[in-house]
Parts: structure tokens; C-alpha cells; sequence
């Protein structure tokens, strides 16, 4: 009896590890043809343009499409109240980005953080937390529905919870958010995402050789 038992866990072993092997090749990031495979990053079949968008940079100009040209960039939403999952983020990618700091800056791929809390975050206050992190991440925010916009069109989202004590205090609430990382193409278009949990290394090889692709 004791021998039998083994062998049906043995099978029952068995069966979900190639279950396993069958779903990661099923469902491990994929790149289109042309691009290298990536670790990290799920691909889109084909990248999708991005609306006009006019959000404020933290060093006062504007962010516009064509200022996302040029680069592969990561684009990260959050507010710089963030208890959690903004500052640990953040410290993932600040590790990859030093693993680009030898790419020419003209090619090197791009960290931008998007404050969608607007009222709280200045301009001043939201470069201060970025380059707390990485003195290369962009930084930038604008109205709600400027923001709204831009989110809507990465496929992520984000909204205002008030706390308990809201009505007597306005800045008693939070801001839930995607924490998807949405990649944009050198072309300043929607090429893929990546999901936490987030591997640094993997991140930092995925786009240093995106990066090496659409160089000149």
C-alpha cells in the first residue's frame, strides 16, 4: 500500500510539472517578429499609437508625444504619498537604470513616473521624490482629465478613495492605481507591459536590448 501511495504522488508530481512546463511556454512573454525575446516584458501583436497627451514635466516643460521618441520608456503611475508599492517600484526600476548608464544618453531607455494626484504633487515636490530614486527618471503630472487620458490609453487606471476624516479633512485620502509597468517602443508607441512582481535584472537585459535593436 505504501508503495502504491508513492507512485500516485509520483504521477500526480509528474503530471503537474508538465502542466507547469505547458503553461509557461503558453503564457511566457512573447516578442513580435523582429524583436528579441524578453524576459520580462509581454508584447502586444502590434504597438498601438498613444492620443495627443500635454502633461507638465517636473522641470517645467511640457510633456508632449514627440518628447517619447527616440527612447524605449517605462511608464509607471503613482503619487508621491505612496506608502508601498511607489517607493518599491521605483527601487526596482532605479535598478535597472543604473544597468543603462553606459548606453549613450542620446539611445538610453527611460523611466517616466506619472503623479496622478495632482493636488498634492507639485512640480517641485514630484522631481524631488523621482531623482530620490534615480537622478534619470522623468517625472510629470497635469489635471484629471489630462491624466484620465493619458492612463486610459496605456490601459491603465487609477482613482481617488477618500479616508474617514474626508469631509472635514480634504487631504485625508489615497490613490489606488495600476501598478503595471506600460513599455513604450522608440516610436513613442504602446508596444507591451510588464506585471509585478518586478525583476530587476530581467528588466534592465529586456530593454538594453530593445535598445541595441532600434539603435541607428
Amino acid at each position: 500500500m505504501f508503495n502504491r501511495n508513492v507512485g500516485i504522488i509520483l504521477l500526480i508530481a509528474l503530471a503537474a510539472g508538465l502542466g507547469l512546463l505547458a503553461a509557461q511556454k503558453v503564457f511566457a512573454p512573447k516578442a513580435p517578429s523582429g524583436q528579441p525575446a524578453t524576459e520580462a516584458i509581454t508584447f502586444y501583436p502590434q504597438p498601438r499609437p498613444l492620443p495627443d497627451f500635454n502633461l507638465a514635466q517636473s522641470d517645467g516643460t511640457r510633456l508632449i508625444p514627440g518628447e517619447l521618441k527616440g527612447h524605449w520608456t517605462l511608464v509607471f503611475l503613482g503619487f508621491t504619498f505612496c506608502p508601498d508599492v511607489c517607493p518599491t517600484t521605483l527601487l526596482d526600476l532605479a535598478q535597472a537604470q543604473k544597468q543603462w548608464e553606459a548606453v549613450p544618453e542620446t539611445l538610453r531607455p527611460r523611466v517616466l513616473f506619472v503623479s496622478v494626484d495632482p493636488e498634492r504633487d507639485s512640480a517641485t515636490r514630484l522631481g524631488e521624490y523621482v531623482h530620490a530614486f534615480h537622478k534619470d527618471t522623468l517625472a510629470a503630472t497635469g489635471d484629471v482629465p489630462s491624466l484620465e487620458k493619458f492612463a486610459t490609453s496605456l490601459g491603465l487606471v487609477f482613482q481617488k478613495v477618500p479616508g474617514k476624516t474626508f469631509d472635514e479633512n480634504p487631504e485625508d485620502y489615497t490613490m489606488e492605481h495600476s501598478a503595471t509597468l506600460a513599455v513604450l517602443d522608440a516610436e513613442g508607441r504602446l508596444a507591451g507591459i510588464i506585471r509585478p512582481p518586478f525583476n530587476a535584472p530581467a528588466i534592465a537585459r529586456d530593454l538594453q536590448k530593445l535598445t541595441e535593436k532600434s539603435a541607428p
